[in-house]
This record gives C-alpha cells, structure tokens and sequence, in this order.
C-alpha cells in the first residue's frame, strides 16, 4: 500500500485547517471512528481516554466525545466499544534477522541438540538448492545437561552442505564440519579478539563458535541480494503488523539495508515505520554518517542512530563482567570492541549529530559504556543526541544512577528477564542479581525507560513483554508472585515505554506514540481492556486490526 504518496498527494491543509476550526470539509477527507473505549498518553506522558477520534490525512484531528456530531460530513465507523490503544513502537528488534529468521528454520522449539539437527535435515531434504542450510533459535540452556551442541550432531544428520544455527541470542553460531572446513577452521586457528572458538580437550573445534568467532564464518557466506532484502522485509512487516507493532526501532541496519528502506521510504513504498540504528561495523559507515539524518515526508524511515556494541551475551557467557562468572571460573566474558575504537566511533557519531546506541550486557559492559558517554560529553559533546544502552541488562549498583545523571537511555526489554530467570543466578550469582533487569530502580530515579523485545532473540510480541514487565512471570504465570517482583512496572509505565517513549527515545515524540492532534494515526483495535483485566491474561492479548497513518494495514478477520 502507497502509503507515503498518497498523503503527499492530498497534503495537510485540512489538518491545519480542522485543528482552528468545526471543520466541514468534504466526507471523503474525514474518517471519524466512533464508538470506542479508546486510550492514549498526552504529550505530558499521562494517561487518558476518548471513545471517538477523528483522523484527516493520515494524522489525528481530535479525539473525545461522539466526534460524529461534530464532522457530520465525515465518513463513520463503528468502534463497537473495542479497546483501541497507540500503535506498538517496538524499541529495539533486527529487522532482517527476523525476516530472514521466518523464512529460514527455527529451531527455539526444539528439545535437544539431537532434535534440533533432525529437524534442521528435515527442514532441508527438500531443498536442495540452498547452498547453505541457515536457521537460528537453539538455546542450550534449555536442554538436558545445558551443554553447547557440537558439530558431530549435525554431522550425523546432513554433512552434504554447509549448516549454519545462530543461537537464540545471535551471540553465539553452531557449524557442522562442512560449514567449519569451508572457513578454514581447525584446531591450529586461533580465536579472534572479542570471539571465542570452543575446542575441546583435544584442541579441536567443536563447531560452536561466540561473539566475533563468528565473523570466521558469516564472512564466507554471499551477501543477501536486494531481492532477499526486500522478501525479508515485507515478510517481517506483515508479521509485525500483525502483532500490533506499526514502528521498530532496528538494532544494527547494514548499508544495503539503508538504501534500500531509504528507497522504499521515499516513492511510498515501505511497509511500517522503521528507525534505524546502522551498524558500526558496516563499510558504509562513514558515508552514511557524512550525508546526515535520514527522513521520509512521512516519518516511515529515519536514520540518526549507529548502533555499538560493548559486549556479548549471558547466555552464552560473553556478556562482559567486572568479576568471574560463577559458573566458570576465571572467565569474565568477551569485549567486542576496543576502547580506541569506541572513542573514535562516539566522535564521529557526535561531529555527525547521531545518537550513539550502545549494546552492553554485563556490569562490565555497561560501565564501559557508561564511560565512554562521559568521556564524549566532555571531549566533543553530545549531551542532547539522547544516547542509549540497550539491554541495560547486568549494571552494578552504583552505576544505575550514572544513567540519570549522564542523561543516558536505558532500553530494555522485559521478556530478558522472564527468559533469563532459569540461568541468571546461576552465571552471576545473587548478590549482582540486584542490578539486573532492574527496570524498577530506573523508573524510580526519573530514567525514561523505553521497552522492545528484541526479536528474534525473543518473541516479537510486544503483549508478551507488557506481560513480563507488570507482572516479572513467564505466560504460565510463574514463579508465584514474580521474579524479583520489586523490579516490575505498573501497566501504564509499561504502555508508554513501548509507546510515546519509545517514540521519545528516538527523537519522534511529536509525531508518534500517541494519539493526539497532528500526531500520525497509527493505532490498534484489541480484543480486551487491557486495563481493567487480570494482569496475568495480558500476554493472551489479541490484535483484531492495525492501523496506520489513519488506513486500516492489518485485519484478524482476513
């Protein structure tokens, strides 16, 4: 759908007009949707209702009170009293990892190593022109004994082509022989810096490899053309919107991507709103940060953020820790990026007027990030650009109010901690529990929190992380009581963290996250009242229509 040309074609004249006037413009160019039990966030963040609201050229008019009367001339809908809330922002996905990750095998389901290589030839049996067998989602910590599977599983199962399985977290890659002989790896290879090459006793690879070891392999697969780009894009977007989720924030876009959303962006043609975070890593970098920001006419692509990252994952232990993990002695995780290099990267990024958004995990991890930030601020500036560290997820104690007093956003995702709970304690022990996922302490010293999910690390479904962060439970509403229960977020900071402050965080509070007047009309009709049901159902939230700038994008009923 040309949603871009076509609001450039009718222009915003009878928005501007409306907001001063009782508008009587023509019926066609007003849609009033009447009839429903309706929620929003005002600019000032606070929490208010309407059951009708009135939407002119992709943007809100007015919401209130039976608008009908007011534009009789307007085209009518019927609400049916159902809950309709702001569209989703998530804060914090990969865009493409996803896409590709549903046309690609998923193996998050599977049981055990041994499962998941069965399922990985079955997945390929019938394909035989794949070169290479990709997929993603394995996470050990789930199955028997919690060890890392090894090259020999897959082996027994397909040893023709290439395998390739990135880990639930896309921190760590499983490889069977071939894909292992093809990037040259054996017991002679040394891990690269930041990477880790598991061997076994005898030296030899086992086939998982962590963090920057992967590079060892990604650098010998072909590049996805722009046709798979776009499969991949328009495959994520009608899942997303399906969801509910009309923006996502992208955590580590590649130059061909940004071309590419840039182009769709501006002929009309992008699918639902992205923000772009482009990868520090990517050749590019530089050209795309001397062209400065990047924005449509109608706010479906922005690019003014370089994504960073400081560390790894806990999962795979590559997050980065200012003390041993308990759960192997002596290892305090991986750090992917050199001091020199973050130095460097948060200068360009500041002289180009770009957020920097930082990955960090471990307490390690953060403070180095945290550093860094005030290094900048106080070298080159950059205080106003809004810098974020996304997960947050590990910090010490006493660096949760450096967050506040350097104006930095922690962006975090509330399905980590219901995911992680099974291991957590067991890698960094009780008392750095107290720091962790700690999205409580945040709030509490005046932090804006903005909220994703970061699929497909998890579940996109942004009704299974406001589940997570009111009530700190997985969906079988356990433990009793929650996880840490201290660290959760009432529903309403919940909401605005993946809305009007998400919207925030990537500097479009005036154009998204909420509905209000001038505000783009990106909105959803949900099945239940999300504030007046028990908090333990939150997660079996169902999207019945999505909407966006002020056309319908997304229907159960189809």
């Amino acid at each position: 759908m040309n949603h871009a040309n076509k609001l450039l074609t009718m222009g915003l004249s009878i928005v501007f007009t409306c907001l001063l006037t009782s508008c009587s413009e023509p019926s066609s160019e007003i849609l009033v949707i009447d009839n429903v039990n309706g929620y929003s966030f005002d600019t000032d963040r606070q929490l208010f209702e309407f059951d009708s609201i009135a939407i002119a050229q992709g943007k809100v008019l007015k919401t209130g009170a039976s608008l009908a009367t007011q534009f009789p001339h307007a085209t009518i809908i019927d609400g049916q009293n159902k809950t309709l809330i702001p569209g989703i922002i998530d804060a914090h996905g990969h865009v493409s990892s996803l896409g590709y990750t549903l046309m690609r095998i998923d193996v998050r389901d599977a049981a055990s190593a041994q499962q998941a290589a069965a399922n990985v030839a079955a997945y390929a049996a019938d394909k035989a022109y794949l070169s290479w067998v990709r997929g993603r989602g394995w996470n050990q910590v789930l199955w028997p004994g919690q060890q890392f599977p090894t090259a020999a599983h897959l082996d027994k199962e397909i040893n023709d082509r290439p395998v390739w399985l990135e880990r639930v977290d896309g921190h760590a890659g499983w490889a069977n022989s071939k894909a292992l002989e093809l990037a040259g790896i054996d017991s002679t290879t040394v891990s690269p810096p930041g990477g880790e090459i598991i061997k076994d006793s005898a030296g030899k690879p086992t086939g998982v490899l962590i963090d920057n070891a992967m590079n060892l392999v990604f650098s010998i697969i072909p590049d996805p053309s722009d046709s798979e780009l776009r499969a991949a894009l328009n495959t994520v977007s009608r899942h997303l919107l399906s969801l509910g989720i009309t923006s996502t924030h992208d955590a580590g876009t590649t130059g061909p991507e940004h071309r590419l959303y840039k182009a769709l962006a501006d002929s009309g043609e992008m699918p639902l709103r992205i923000y772009s975070m482009i990868s520090s890593t990517d050749p590019d970098l530089e050209q795309i940060l001397a062209a400065g920001h990047s924005a449509d006419a109608n706010d479906f692509y922005s690019a003014r953020s370089i994504k960073i990252y400081t560390d790894g994952a806990l999962g795979s232990r590559g997050a980065a820790m200012l003390e041993p993990y308990s759960d192997r002695p002596g290892h305090r995780g991986l750090l992917l990026t050199s001091a020199s290099v973050l130095r460097e990267l948060f200068r360009q990024a500041t002289e180009a007027d770009f957020q920097v958004a930082i990955h960090a995990i471990g307490d390690k991890g953060n403070r180095i990030a945290l550093d860094e930030i005030e290094y900048a601020y106080n070298s080159v500036g950059g205080r106003h650009l809004r810098h974020r560290i996304e997960h947050s997820q590990v910090v010490a104690i006493k660096d949760i109010p450096r967050f506040k007093m350097l104006n930095v956003i922690p962006s975090m995702q509330p399905t980590h901690a219901t995911s992680d709970m099974n291991m957590a304690k067991a890698r960094i022990g009780a008392m750095r529990l107290r720091g962790a996922y700690a999205w409580r302490s945040f709030l509490d010293q005046g932090s804006i929190v903005i909220a994703g999910s970061d699929y497909p690390v998890e579940l996109a479904n942004p009704f299974d992380g406001i589940h997570a962060a009111v009530t700190r439970q997985n969906k079988a509403n356990q433990p009793k009581g929650g996880w840490i229960p201290s660290q959760a977020m009432s529903l309403e900071e919940a909401m605005r963290a993946f809305s009007i402050d998400a919207a925030w965080g990537a500097h479009q509070e005036n154009t998204l996250g909420g509905l209000t007047p001038g505000k783009w009309a990106d909105f959803i009709v949900i099945d239940r009242d999300i504030y007046n049901v028990p908090v333990q159902d939150l997660w079996k939230t169902q999207v019945l229509e999505t909407w966006l700038a002020g056309e319908k994008v997304y229907s159960k009923a189809d």
